[in-house]
């Protein structure tokens, strides 16, 4: 035990977290978490889920794209790696697969809590070695969900402060096309 409290900080194996969600589309919200999930992270894939049951605006390969070009300042504003991999298994055995010892999940609300404390305990029983931890989403961002941003873009509302301009603009032409 006081050989793993001498280890040299270098020698310590790398924290890699993985944050999952089907970013359809992705929002300021899961900026929000990734940049701060980020700060806590040697590493941070970011797992893009097939989930056609949601019936995505976007294609798969599409939401990997536009996650990876949001991401790309948060990566290079904390000089870390931040993969962004679509996936389509369970998410315990993804999170093995791309060696990440902590699922990372966003909390916007109490009606969150339940849903995500149900799949937290779910992931323990099937992998004890990857933890869940839970981040709050910022007060400017707890409201913000991906199905109330296509909902109102669906209607003709403004969107552009809850998506980054990027994602706007592919939601609209989505939308509009």
């Amino acid at each position: 035990m006081a050989e793993q409290a001498s280890q040299h900080p270098a020698q310590r194996s790398t924290r890699i977290g993985l944050y999952p969600g089907t970013f359809d589309p992705v929002t300021n919200g899961h900026l929000d978490v990734i940049g701060r999930a980020a700060r806590l992270l040697d590493k941070l894939v970011v797992g893009v889920a097939i989930s056609t049951g949601k019936d995505p605006l976007f294609t798969l390969d599409e939401r990997v794209e536009l996650v990876t070009a949001e991401i790309a300042a948060i990566a290079s504003r904390n000089g870390m790696v931040i993969e962004v991999i679509p996936f389509d298994t369970l998410l315990v055995d993804f999170a093995r697969k791309v060696g990440a010892s902590m699922i990372v999940r966003g909390l916007r609300a109490v009606s969150d809590f339940d849903y995500e404390i149900q799949m937290a305990g779910m992931n323990y029983r099937m992998a004890p070695d990857v933890e869940t931890v839970f981040l709050m989403a910022s007060e400017t961002h707890q409201f913000i969900a991906s199905r109330l941003v296509k909902e109102v873009a669906r209607l003709g509302g403004d969107i552009s402060s809850f998506v980054p301009p990027l994602t706007h603009r592919r939601v609209i032409q989505r939308i509009k096309g």
